[in-house]
């Protein structure tokens, strides 16, 4: 199981480049695998400071989806259930750590330019459009 942070700073989105495999190069949200007796919002505080500096305090589950990824044998190589969390940031600075290559805020109309991880997009996007229309006004 792993966890993902949605984590805005204005109208923009914090994204990871993936160093490492699975999907290396790809961008996605920062976040990662569960260890073993770890809550989930721990796990999403831990990974969002291992891959990007920035401490984060989740306050809303936002969604939860499953991933699976063939192998090259018609298998399955890799199968996630990913639970994205809206977080605040609370401290730190942000620096490219661990499995991360880089990390960077990504505007709304920059997105279509990355190449990011499958379901990423989508629900980024579900992200702005709500804050938009929280805010009552377009992100």
């Amino acid at each position: 199981m792993g966890v993902g942070a949605l984590i805005f700073e204005g109208e923009r989105v914090l994204l990871v480049q993936r160093g490492s495999e699975p999907l290396k190069g790809f961008w996605s949200l920062p976040g990662g695998i569960l260890e073993t007796g770890e809550r989930l919002a721990d796990g999403v505080r831990r990974e969002v400071r291992e891959e990007t500096g920035l401490e984060v305090e989740p306050y809303e589950l936002f969604e939860v989806f499953e991933r699976i990824i063939p192998d090259g044998e018609g298998g399955t190589e890799y199968h996630y259930v990913l639970i994205d969390y809206l977080c605040r940031v609370a401290g730190g600075s942000l620096a490219a750590a661990d499995d991360a290559a880089s990390a960077a805020w990504i505007a709304q109309d920059e997105l279509d330019a990355l190449a990011v991880t499958e379901g990423t997009l989508a629900v980024v996007r579900r992200a702005f459009a709500r804050a938009a229309a929280e805010a009552g006004h377009g992100v």
